[in-house]
């Protein structure tokens, strides 16, 4: 008898194991999508499937009609016009935790010659963004500039960055120890940003770690203020050698401030 119990009970138990998952993740999708314009794209889409189902409990055939069409072709619609989210959540998406910024260090050398250049580079007003690939590959970017093979050093990122170069209006990419592009140009973000007196370094910066797993640095021309992007979210008014310490991965700096927040900056 206890036997044909339990044996009830089982189905139960599956269900509720299933419609915890099935929540979880909804949460999760929710959480994912949260401060970004696919939650309101989401908002809207449950807005029309309730619409569609009170066009059909009411017998409102034109409206039940027109709705079905909406729903027929308005994913394709939707992908062409929201590409640049669309490809924001799959980037994100695709990361693991276990590559996560701080789980893998950049060689200590490369976060010294870095930390140097950007504060000879503050120290003169002299705007510059630098970008660090890390496992997303930035090959379409490094096509957009200047393809070169340099090691990486303090005198040669000044150098490239000094007014009126030819590359210094664009930015360098970094590849393990090696400099392979600069003039880079980069996607701008497409999300709206608080601070308006950020300048196009910045989104730049922004937009490539949005699309990328890359850390960039940037350099204010206008304050000689140092930024960090890095996971869309942009850190500001670091020193060098707080530079040096979250690239080398010997802190763990949080970048929890929201784009287009703290002290002003240009490009």
């Amino acid at each position: 008898m206890q036997l044909e119990y339990f044996r009830f009970l089982i189905p139960g138990w599956h269900d509720l194991i299933e419609i915890v998952i099935v929540a979880f993740i909804i949460y999760r999708v929710l959480v994912f999508l949260a401060g970004t314009r696919a939650l309101q794209i989401l908002v809207g889409l449950v807005i029309l499937a309730l619409a569609y189902f009170a066009a059909l409990a009411l017998k409102f055939n034109m409206i039940a009609t027109l709705l079905g069409v909406v729903f027929t072709y308005g994913a394709f619609a939707a992908i062409v016009v929201f590409q640049p989210e669309l490809r924001h959540a799959l980037a994100r998406l695709g990361r693991s935790r276990a590559v996560d910024f701080f789980s893998s260090t950049i060689e200590h050398d490369l976060a010294d010659e870095v930390a140097e250049a950007v504060e000879r580079l503050a120290r003169t007003g002299t705007g510059a963004i630098i970008a660090v690939e890390r496992d997303v590959a930035l090959s379409d970017f490094i096509e957009s500039g200047t393809e070169m093979r340099a090691a990486v050093s303090a005198d040669l990122l000044t150098t490239i960055f000094t007014p009126y170069s030819p590359l210094h209006d664009g930015a360098v990419i970094i590849r393990g120890d090696q400099i392979v592009a600069a003039g880079c140009v980069l996607p701008l973000t497409q999300f709206p940003v608080a601070d308006k007196s950020l300048g196009t370094r910045h989104r730049a910066a922004l937009g490539l770690s949005e699309e990328t797993d890359a850390v960039v640095v940037v350099v204010s021309e206008e304050t000689s203020a140092i930024s960090l992007a890095s996971r869309g979210l942009l850190q500001r008014g670091l020193t060098p050698v707080q530079v040096r310490e979250v690239l080398s991965g010997r802190s763990a700096l949080t970048l929890a401030s929201a784009p287009g927040t703290g002290e002003a900056a240009t490009s």
